[in-house]
């Protein structure tokens, strides 16, 4: 039986493709969790938007500093050589083109590469874009963290967006919890996919047509696991 990887798990196959030396943006939620899984062997400068560059893993339990939280004032630490500075400067990198990566949550991603993930049109919850807009726009590639299918079980990767965009076209990867999927001239490659679950069975989750790349292997994440 297929098993979906966890948050931990997804966050990690996401860092796995983090280049060496890459600046790296990190959205809210499950993208923060990137930093605690980057491979040691490579130096990657984490950026977090109120204006942090060189942010290193989630502060330990009880050990924190309330004083230092990046832009989900989640308490993080810093890596030597770290700096701090004002939005202003944060957003002159962001729109500068500065950064190589940014991984972003999203609600929904399109075949065409359209990212929603700023209002999901509920009522209970408002809208929130903070600087995804920007990022979106501003950096060389967009990668996403997200669950495959909502809580109802309605498709996250579809064919068009019915969410308001962030912006159109510009998701480059996604992880999900099911697979790994490259954004390819309009269409949605799969690249992995975990154990256990067949193509038809992806296919039957996905809102939108799968081609499936004639290298597409398994999606294969180490046990980290401190939930779900």
């Amino acid at each position: 039986m297929s098993t979906p990887l966890s948050r931990n798990q997804m966050a990690w196959r996401a860092a796995q493709d983090l280049a060496d030396g890459a600046y790296v943006n990190l959205g809210l939620g499950m993208p923060v969790l990137a930093a605690n899984y980057a491979p040691a062997e490579r130096e990657i400068f984490y950026h977090s938007e109120n204006g942090i560059l060189g942010v290193g893993p989630v502060a330990p339990s009880g050990r924190g500093d309330p004083e230092l939280v990046d832009a989900g004032s989640q308490m993080v630490t810093l890596r030597d050589g770290a700096c701090i500075f004002d939005s202003a400067a944060s957003f002159a990198m962001i729109r500068g083109g500065h950064l190589d990566v940014t991984i972003l949550g999203a609600f929904q991603v399109a075949a065409n590469g359209d990212l929603a993930n700023w209002d999901a049109l509920s009522s209970a919850k408002g809208p929130l874009i903070g600087g995804a807009m920007d990022l979106a726009m501003g950096a060389k590639a967009v990668h996403v963290i997200m669950r495959h299918n909502d809580r109802d079980g309605a498709a996250r990767l579809v064919t068009e967006c019915s969410y308001p965009l962030t912006a159109p076209g510009v998701v480059d990867r996604v992880f999900t919890d099911l697979a790994v999927l490259d954004i390819d001239q309009g269409r949605l490659l799969v690249r992995e996919i975990i154990p256990g679950l067949g193509h038809d069975e992806l296919a039957a989750v996905t809102a939108a047509p799968l081609t499936f790349a004639p290298d597409c292997r398994a999606l294969i994440a180490p046990d980290l696991d401190n939930g779900n």
